[in-house]
């Protein structure tokens, strides 16, 4: 039997309710770690759990609002207290701002900026805020922060969402001030930035059939959309000690959008 890269661990995985963050879970799960699933959506998150533990995995509900401050310090504590220290945090959850107005710069209504701001960019800064100290408590851990190629890239009119943008921007950004300033404390911080993944909030473009034809050239490797296991897997190894030498590093994960 081949070990388990995250054997003895324990991780918090926000936005576990489904998509990336539920494929993730199953996989630390079954790559030995215990896992508390943060996420608002209770029915959803609750499914995710009896996966886990139908999978022989050992793991903890938290439902949580993540721009919440005492709900997220909560959640934290709760991982703590169930399962008894917290080594590994992802920060999965997130949202499309398309339906409160986001769109360019000129057009985006300010109710969209500051939900999508805090929805994407605030919920992140709370959980690294209360993470931190358990993980330097327990001598160190890991932090993966799920950011976006719009993060890095500007995006044409197909993909003309500025608070979208700037929030995952700024993911990259703190995730990196994170890197450099805690890393005395044994805790590394890295970032994620896939393109676009079959997940229900790539459902626009999935059913969009401009964008479906562009896919061979915006993600080449394929010309297809990614798959949720593609980031887990990428998560998964940020996450274990076989990454223990890597911090502030950002890795794409876009089937080659951000390279051609």
């Amino acid at each position: 039997m081949m070990e388990r890269v995250l054997e003895g661990k324990v991780a918090l995985i926000t936005g576990a309710a489904g998509g990336i963050g539920r494929e993730s879970a199953l996989l630390f799960a079954a790559q030995g770690a215990a896992v508390a699933v943060v996420d608002v959506d209770r029915p959803v998150l609750q499914e995710t759990l009896r996966l886990i533990e139908d999978a022989g995995g050992r793991g903890l509900g938290l439902p949580a609002e993540l721009t919440q401050a005492d709900e997220v310090e909560a959640a934290v504590l709760g991982c703590v207290s169930g399962l008894g220290r917290l080594d590994i945090l992802f920060n999965v959850a997130g949202a499309s701002g398309r339906r409160w107005g986001d769109g360019p710069t000129a057009d985006c209504s300010e109710d969209a900026w500051d939900r999508v701001l805090a929805v994407n960019l605030k919920s992140q800064f709370l959980t690294c805020k209360y993470a931190l100290p358990e993980m330097i408590r327990m001598g160190g851990g890991s932090i993966v922060n799920l950011s976006s190629v719009l993060g890095l890239v500007g995006g044409d009119e197909d993909f003309a969402t500025h608070a979208y943008a700037a929030s995952k921007g700024g993911i990259i950004s703190l995730t990196r001030a994170i890197a450099a300033y805690y890393a005395r404390d044994r805790v590394r911080a890295n970032v994620l930035c896939p393109g676009l993944i079959r997940t229900p909030m790539s459902q626009r473009a999935q059913t969009n059939p401009a964008i479906r034809s562009r896919l061979p050239r915006l993600q080449p490797l394929t010309g297809d959309f990614g798959q949720p296991e593609d980031v887990a897997h990428a998560a998964l190894f940020l996450a274990s000690d076989q990454a223990k030498f890597i911090t502030g590093a950002v890795l794409t994960v876009d089937g080659g959008w951000t390279v051609v």
